[in-house]
């Protein structure tokens, strides 16, 4: 069952209103008092960039810097010694390394879930408001309880000592962050229209307001230029979903890599008739059926999702939250996609 356009743009809005309690110490290594200096605290919303809050940072802890020539631009960021890229935006780096639980229905329901959700920084509004009836127990049994220490996340900004094999250098203009957010919106509308003649043909005045919107955390902005100008005019259905699937590195690994995978899911499954089917049956088969988590989710990982229906061994995250298998991944894209357009799914083991 489709979600209409009001509860997709009241999804959106909950999810633009996301945000994630940060905690940020300047590296002792570059501290004029070592570790004594004082941390820096901030709210920032999960669909924004950590470079964003870079000048704010250097203006903050320059006079503890040992060095005075560095730049604002220099900083990057870590957490437990992990480099965390700066073109993810800030929600999807903490579902994929904070390790806090994911909210579920049950857990919503549940006392003092309310003030533990907002807490959590996921997204107030249920994902499953996208799906198809019947889902709200595709997550039962796979409940528990909130890491309570997991915010505020607590990360360590650096403005020497460049990881060069993790990370491209930024530059004092915000010029290599603006291009690589670009270029992200361009890939999700090829594989969305089946070409990226929509976004090449926006005007310089949009192309910028785009990149403003975001950087303004702007949804009204936001919404005039990508909602209308970039997404398929209905009822025109995506050629492809803009979907990655991100597989966080064991606890046990020695490497803190972490595995992307993506390929292009279209919005619906078309049917294969089987040579047995009788002709009733084989009529039947041959309706396309709508993709959903479980379906995209199966077809990429079956070894993590031999079920489409039930997570049996690794739940899917998206905005701190577990999205319902049965949730039609293009509804899904619509109102709760990522600033350039994508799906970021987490991948959470069960247990």
């Amino acid at each position: 069952m489709a979600a209409s356009s009001a509860s997709t743009s009241a999804i959106q809005q909950r999810v633009w209103q996301g945000r994630i309690p940060l905690q940020i110490v300047l590296s002792p290594s570059e501290c004029r008092i070592y570790d004594q200096s004082d941390p820096y605290i901030i709210s920032i919303p999960r669909l924004s960039y950590l470079p964003f809050i870079l000048p704010r940072l250097f203006s903050f802890f320059s006079s503890s810097l040992i060095d005075p020539d560095v730049q604002a631009h220099d900083g990057w960021f870590s957490f437990e010694g992990v480099p965390l890229k700066w073109h993810y935006p800030v929600g999807l780096l903490y579902d994929l390394y904070a390790g806090a639980e994911p909210i579920t229905s049950k857990s919503l329901s549940s006392p003092g879930s309310e003030r533990e959700h907002y807490v959590r920084g996921g997204t107030r509004e249920n994902i499953s408001e996208s799906g198809a009836e019947g889902e709200k127990d595709d997550n039962h049994g796979h409940d528990h309880e909130f890491k309570r220490d997991a915010l505020p996340w607590r990360l360590m900004v650096h403005f020497h000592d460049w990881p060069e094999q993790d990370l491209i250098r930024l530059d004092p203009e915000g010029k290599i962050l603006h291009d690589a957010f670009i270029n992200s919106v361009k890939e999700a509308d090829c594989l969305r229209n089946g070409t990226a003649k929509r976004i090449m043909a926006l005007s310089k005045e949009d192309s910028s307001g785009l990149w403003k919107s975001v950087e303004e955390h702007n949804l009204p902005a936001y919404h005039r230029i990508h909602n209308t100008l970039l997404l398929p005019t209905p009822p025109t259905p995506f050629r492809n979903i803009p979907i990655r699937i991100f597989l966080p590195a064991p606890p046990d690994s020695p490497s803190p890599s972490l595995k992307v995978i993506q390929s292009p899911i279209p919005p619906l499954i078309q049917p294969t008739a089987s040579p047995s089917s009788s002709i009733s049956s084989a009529s039947r088969q041959m309706q396309p059926q709508v993709q959903t988590i479980g379906t995209a989710l199966n077809s990429l990982l079956p070894s993590l999702f031999p079920s489409k229906r039930t997570p049996m061994l690794a739940k899917p995250v998206l905005h701190g939250a577990v999205v319902p298998m049965s949730a039609p991944v293009e509804e899904v894209v619509k109102c709760a996609g990522y600033a350039d357009g994508w799906l970021g799914v987490v991948v959470s083991m069960v247990g």
